[in-house]
């Protein structure tokens, strides 16, 4: 089975590379993951892999193009997975071909070293990956896929430690950029996150047995209790027996992305305390009191800008409408669309509830503008539907700068803000007004009440170009000037 295909409206958003799973002690532990996997399916659409580790039979794995829910549901596919150890990952490619992934590049990868078996999966990116890998393959290493993540097993094979954990901390101490980590040997689980610990990873409680996921709605998918977040900078190894932590890293300054609360995370997750779904809505509170309009309704783009829709109308006091109505059913219904069809781009996904929008003063909320394209079709869209003015409200500031810590992003010259003010994108997009949230109003809304401050808590270097790993492989080859101080 090939890929799935990049649907147009999907094309102007931003995307999560990858969501991780695994679980230790508990009976048929792959079943759990693919449970979880399914709850983290927003953050990998491509492709998803589980490994499992069974006494009778060791390490099993399978790896599949498309959604969970149509691979591993099957009683036959995961009778082939046994065992109380097992870790998973769902793919959205940004490191390796994007576009021509071979089942090569699906993880979780496997390796076999002289003290045994090793599966690792990754969520983030590598900034000096090209960097590694040269030198990697001048000292004789062999790779068969294009995943960063590789860099990591030959870094482990050269080291000289005696154990996978120590050779996991000799490995990772080599590498630069965002990365959370879960990796298995036949008898343990051990999770990583970068000192920076830029994206998530959280540990639950699941009956007598442990899990590890990239959110905590997964956890709560398999009824497992969140424990903690793994800590920026911190390992733990976990057996049946429990848990050991290590920080084997130079301790530093915490930098979680910021846009793991405007758009990536599910908003029943709940991140640092707090409930996205609640930062989601405050952030249309911000926007409310930033960014004020005269209007009728306030009308989501579904379904990320809901929540911020929603606090934009408490907080202003315009009415929240459905204007606009998600086809749910959109995932697999055109996997082989026509020209035709995939000239209809939004509207595969997106209809305009006429009754509610004619001849209204309609204020959009979406959680970002990328490209741009996206947005034009839907003003069109509901100008076509008979509203009198349309007024963007976005719940994040501009996306002016790439990002290179485990998500899709255009090149510089195709971000929309990145050449443009707000009133030429205004004028651009062809909307009556069109307000950005302030990156101090974000921050408020995650509950930093003082503001972004002279040392941010947050990764925001997508908005700001402000990066707090440097990104090495692209500024030396010349694919990205840096922002001058």
């Amino acid at each position: 089975m090939s890929e799935l295909p990049r649907h147009p409206f999907d094309d102007d958003k931003l995307h999560e590379e990858c969501g991780i799973f695994g679980v230790v002690g508990v009976p048929d532990a792959a079943n759990f993951v693919a449970l979880g996997l399914h709850a983290l399916q927003h953050r990998g659409q491509e492709a998803g892999g589980i490994v499992s580790w069974a006494p009778e039979m060791g390490f099993s794995s399978a790896r599949r193009f498309g959604y969970v829910r149509d691979n591993f549901t099957s009683k036959s596919l995961m009778d082939t997975l046994p065992g109380s150890l097992a870790m998973g990952h769902v793919r959205y490619s940004t490191a390796g071909n994007k576009g021509q992934t071979a089942i090569r590049d699906v993880q979780p990868l496997f390796a076999e070293f002289a003290m045994g078996g090793c599966a690792i999966a990754h969520n983030g990116n590598l900034t000096n990956a090209e960097a590694l890998k040269r030198e990697l393959i001048q000292a004789g290493s062999i790779f068969q896929s294009s995943s960063d993540t590789e860099c990591i097993i030959h870094l482990m094979a050269r080291s000289i430690q005696k154990t996978i954990p120590e050779r996991m901390k000799d490995a990772l101490r080599r590498v630069e950029g965002a990365f959370s980590v879960i990796a298995m040997t036949r008898s343990k689980l051990i999770g990583v996150r970068d000192p920076l610990g830029v994206r998530p990873l959280v540990l639950g409680r699941v009956g007598t047995g442990w899990a590890l996921s990239s959110e905590t709605c997964a956890l709560d998918i398999i009824g497992a209790e969140f424990v903690r977040e793994i800590e920026p900078g911190e390992m733990v190894i976990i057996t049946p027996d429990g848990i050991e932590s290590f920080h084997p890293f130079t301790p530093a300054k915490s930098r979680f992305c910021i846009f793991e609360y405007v758009y990536f995370s599910r908003p029943d997750s709940v991140i640092g305390g707090r409930s996205v779904y609640e930062t989601r809505r405050q952030i249309g509170v911000e926007l409310a009191r930033e960014a004020p309009v005269e209007a009728d309704i306030v009308c989501p783009v579904p379904d990320s800008g809901t929540p911020a829709a929603i606090g934009f109308a408490q907080e202003s006091g315009i009415p929240y409408a459905m204007g606009i109505i998600r086809n749910q059913y959109m995932g697999r219904t055109f996997i082989e669309p026509t020209a035709e069809i995939r000239n209809m781009g939004v509207r595969l996904k997106l209809n305009v509830n006429r009754a509610i929008i004619e001849g209204k003063r309609v204020v959009l909320v979406d959680d970002s503008v990328v490209r741009g394209t996206t947005s034009q079709k839907i003003r069109e869209m509901i100008l076509d539907a008979g509203a009198k003015e349309v007024h963007f409200r976005i719940a994040s500031p501009p996306t002016s700068w790439p990002c290179f810590y485990g998500v899709d992003t255009p090149d510089r010259e195709k971000l929309l803000a990145a050449h443009m003010t707000e009133e030429q994108m205004r004028v651009h997009l062809g909307v009556d007004s069109l307000k950005f949230v302030s990156l101090e109003g974000l921050y408020r809304a995650t509950g930093q009440a003082e503001g972004r401050t002279a040392s941010p808590r947050f990764c925001d270097a997508c908005f700001s170009g402000e990066y707090p790993i440097h990104p090495s492989d692209v500024v030396d080859s010349g694919r990205l000037q840096l922002k001058r101080a």
